[in-house]
């Protein structure tokens, strides 16, 4: 006699095919991570053979912090308190440059629009660009941070001053980067990014500093909390924001 196949349960057969959601979102996101770390990557390799970035980014910040050290010839006290705004006026101009300087790379070699044209999530393009803007930035303000020191005699290595920077830094290369890729559409490039970014990015600004001159002062945290905050939430939601727009903007 032949063997009666045995049918599944209901409940069973439907618990077999829950995975399959599971798996295609699985392969979704990684497909989004190796777009991502492609983008990243292919910048960091075009800077490695190029330097033209980074060179241009680290000249323009020691020049501006070189002139501010003959110009600002204060005592030891004084320092503390200019160092924040310093600091963070060498950060937003040669941030300004760098964004610039990375998109207008890829409008004027034709990768952005073979970017555009690849079969990958736009956000994935965003978050790619983003994060070797954030790198770019991150490795400049490593350098001028030492020069700094040594130049105003100020003890910069600070975990909260640390903090400070990278979620300063996070928020203006997360609005640079939307902003730099409208304006390199325009023929007035240069000169439209920093009209369109300062006013979005003051508030950021305003807050970079408050929370920098806090911790190199020794104010009290409960002080210095509200800034922080206001860091983290501008962060977030223009993350955000950049993220859903993004699409919109690149499109001709």
């Amino acid at each position: 006699m032949s063997e009666i196949p045995v049918l599944q349960e209901p409940s069973q057969a439907v618990a077999d095919r829950k995975p399959a959601p599971r798996r295609a979102a699985g392969i979704a996101h990684a497909g989004f991570l190796r777009a991502l770390w492609a983008i990243v990557w292919k910048d960091l390799a075009a800077e490695m053979r190029s330097r033209e970035l980074l060179s241009a980014m680290l000249v323009f910040a020691l020049l501006v912090i070189i002139i501010f050290n003959f110009a600002l010839e204060l005592d030891a006290r004084t320092r503390y308190s200019v160092t924040s705004g310093v600091l963070w006026v060498t950060f937003a101009f040669a941030g300004t440059l760098g964004l610039n300087r990375s998109m207008s790379m890829e409008k004027d070699r034709g990768c952005l629009d073979g970017l555009l044209l690849a079969p990958v999530d736009r956000s994935a393009i965003y978050f790619g660009k983003s994060v070797g803007n954030l790198i770019f930035m991150l490795i400049v303000e490593a350098i001028v941070l030492p020069v700094y020191s040594v130049l105003y005699n100020v003890n910069l290595f600070n975990p909260g001053l640390i903090l400070v920077i990278l979620l300063g830094s996070i928020g203006y290369v997360a609005v640079g980067t939307l902003l730099s890729s409208m304006a390199v559409q325009t023929r007035t490039r240069d000169i439209l990014l920093p009209i369109l970014l300062f006013p979005v990015i003051i508030p950021a600004l305003i807050a970079a500093v408050k929370a920098s001159a806090g911790f190199l002062q020794g104010i009290p945290m409960d002080e210095i909390t509200p800034w922080l905050n206001l860091l983290i939430v501008y962060d977030i939601v223009f993350t955000a924001v950049s993220f859903m727009v993004f699409d919109y903007i690149v499109e001709e």
